[in-house]
């Protein structure tokens, strides 16, 4: 396949196929199952008996999460409490396994709202109703539940301040980790403390990750995991990325004397299990790839690095990939390359225009392949986000191949212009390029697919 039109026509099925392959209602349907009186989740066997069965759904998969837990369970899920996307009722749809009692909030993202705080209300009904009960309470947790749920650790906090917060948190540039290290010093719910409301009850967490393997506490700010130990320190993060400025008083003052866990963390939050993460799409992306006779190379070393970094990081694996290395040497080397990464790269917003990593990634590797791939006729990249939203844009992401330049410049399109404006939504819109899905109800960050013509060692033995 050397078509131009043909290999863009591939990226997109290969990123629909992943996507379709980290449903979160299916994982949670195979990772949990009655069995008479027990609950079995995965490995692990909790006994119900009498006992009511509580839920807490929270972030971008939790109407997904919540309808698997409410058919692998029906009418034994007592009630639960699910705070999500404004796409959280369509997502749900009049599905006939809704029996028990939800109550949904849709929660703000990427800042919280006064639905957020509500969602958090309703969550410390529920666990105190589960403690005095001795429930079983399962939380469903997934990514973008940091904005959808929160509740200030102090009176003096606004939800105006915790906006502010968020907004500058997020624009920083500093990663998942060390923006949630900030998030829990000044919330009631982070870090463990949502679960600690409940020491009586047996709790278990099924997460669906958007952070780096081992990191799972970091979901939505950890609302039922304590963190690690050697997470980062709230006031070494503000220092870090001179953030002071940028947060208001009420929030300083709390971070100054930044509270620890909950003091009976370790004792009352239950087990975890990872359902699905970055790996899994990665692994169906792969999987897409060689069901179409190309050869596939994961890069597990190019995630989560400064935007500038990894694209040029990607380039050079492509092209390394495209000269055979860690190619089989059986391989058939007139079949497509795609190089396939994931995570995601640290992208400071620097303007005021529409987009975010996925696209910026998009239009970097645009720029970059006039220079750093002159001899490639066929080209193509998907950039994208597995939730369907990229930054502050309606889009997932978008599609670039070796024309996407000269398209541009054909049109009035200067690229370093976008970039310096954080704009590349506006770009990918004026050609035609956006990846547009609206929301998909996962969210494992994001896959970047980079397909190329067949390997030089070929095309240049044919010379």
């Amino acid at each position: 396949m050397s078509n131009l039109t043909q290999l863009r026509l591939a990226a997109r099925e290969i990123f629909n196929e992943a996507l379709r392959a980290v449903d979160p209602a299916a994982a949670v349907r195979r990772a949990v199952r009655l069995n008479g009186l027990s609950l079995n989740v995965r490995d692990f066997t909790i006994e119900i008996r009498n006992r009511p069965v509580y839920s807490i759904a929270i972030g971008k998969a939790a109407a997904a999460m919540a309808t698997g837990l409410q058919e692998a369970l029906g009418q034994t899920l007592t009630a639960g409490v699910l705070t999500g996307s404004p796409a959280t009722r369509a997502q749900r749809g009049d599905h006939a396994a809704w029996a028990s009692d939800w109550t949904i909030f849709h929660g703000g993202h990427p800042e919280p709202n006064e639905q957020s705080l509500a969602a958090a209300r309703a969550c410390f009904d529920l666990l105190e109703r589960a403690n005095r009960e001795r429930a079983v309470v399962i939380f469903l947790v997934s990514g973008g539940g940091s904005a959808m749920l929160e509740w200030p650790i102090s009176e003096d906090i606004t939800i105006a301040d915790l906006r502010a917060a968020n907004k500058a948190l997020v624009n920083s540039g500093a990663s998942i980790s060390e923006i949630n290290a900030v998030r829990r010093a000044f919330s009631a719910v982070k870090g463990g403390r949502l679960a600690a409301q409940a020491p009586n009850c047996e709790q278990i967490t099924l997460i669906v990750s958007d952070v780096p393997a081992g990191e799972e506490r970091n979901v939505a700010s950890g609302p039922s995991l304590t963190p690690l130990e050697n997470a980062p320190n709230a006031r070494e993060v503000i220092t870090r990325y001179n953030l002071l400025p940028q947060l208001p008083e009420t929030i300083v003052r709390v971070i100054e004397t930044e509270p620890g866990p909950p003091e009976n963390g370790s004792a009352s939050l239950g087990r975890h299990f990872v359902l699905l993460d970055n790996r899994s799409a990665l692994e169906a992306t792969a999987e897409a790839v060689r069901r179409r006779g190309f050869i596939a190379q994961i890069a597990d070393d190019i995630s989560d690095q400064p935007i500038a970094e990894g694209c040029r990081e990607l380039l050079a694996g492509l092209a390394r990939l495209r000269t055979g290395a860690g190619v089989d040497p059986g391989e058939d080397t007139s079949r497509v390359c795609c190089l396939i990464s994931g995570g995601e790269f640290a992208c400071p917003v620097r303007g005021d225009g529409i987009g975010g990593r996925n696209l910026e990634t998009a239009l970097r590797l645009a720029s970059l392949t006039q220079s750093d791939l002159p001899d490639y006729e066929h080209f193509v990249a998907l950039c994208a986000g597995t939730d369907g939203i990229d930054g502050n844009s309606p889009a997932a992401g978008a599609m670039i191949d070796s024309t996407t330049i000269a398209r541009a410049r054909a049109v009035g399109l200067d690229p370093q212009d976008f970039l310096e404006r954080s704009d590349a939504y506006s770009f990918f819109v004026a050609l035609g390029d956006i990846v547009a899905t609206g929301p998909t109800g996962t969210n494992v960050r994001d896959i970047r697919i980079m397909l190329a013509s067949a390997l030089l060692i070929q095309t240049r033995a044919g010379k």
